[in-house]
C-alpha cells in the first residue's frame, strides 16, 4: 500500500493531494483530534494506481492528521535549523540534567501522596528544591566583593 507521504497536504484547500492529482476532502474530526481526509470513490475506481493506494472494497483512501500536525510540523523544521541543532545538542546537558536530579535525588520516582493537588506540591516542592541548589552553586561560584 502506498505510504501517506506520498501524498501532499495542501494547507490552502485543507486537503491532501494524491500521486495521481486527485484533492482527499476534509470528511470529519474524531474524538482523538484526529481529521479524516477521504477520496472520491468515483475518480479512485478509475485510477490506475487503485491496486497500491488502497485495499478498500469501496475505493476510497483515508488518511488522518492530527489537529495539532501545523504546530508539530513546524517545531520540527525549526529544530532541524543549525542553531536548533546546536541548541538541541545542550538539551541532554540541561533540561534533560534537571529531570534526572528530580527522579534520582527528589522523589519523583514514585508519588509519595495521592490526589493531583498533593502530587503537585510535591512537584513543587522538588522545583523549589532545585532551584535554592542552583542559586546556592551560583552564589558559591560568584567572586566576593571587596
Amino acid at each position: 500500500m502506498m505510504a501517506s507521504k506520498a501524498f501532499n497536504y495542501e494547507a490552502k484547500l485543507d486537503g491532501y493531494r494524491c500521486p495521481q492529482g486527485q484533492l482527499l476532502a476534509y470528511a470529519t474530526t474524531d474524538r482523538a483530534g484526529y481529521r479524516h481526509y477521504k477520496s472520491d470513490p468515483s475518480i479512485c475506481k478509475a485510477c490506475p494506481l487503485l491496486a497500491s493506494c488502497t485495499s478498500s472494497r469501496t475505493a476510497t483512501r483515508l488518511i488522518t492528521r492530527h489537529v495539532w500536525a501545523d504546530a508539530r510540523e513546524r517545531t520540527d523544521a525549526y529544530r532541524l535549523t543549525p542553531w536548533g541543532k546546536r541548541i538541541y545538542k545542550r538539551r541532554k546537558e540541561t533540561v534533560e540534567r534537571s529531570f534526572a536530579d528530580a527522579k534520582q535525588l527528589h522523589g519523583h520516582r514514585y508519588a509519595r501522596f495521592r490526589g493531583l493537588v498533593a502530587v503537585t506540591c510535591q512537584c513543587l516542592l522538588a522545583a523549589a528544591a532545585q532551584n535554592i541548589k542552583k542559586i546556592a552553586l551560583a552564589l558559591a561560584y560568584r567572586p566576593a566583593l571587596a
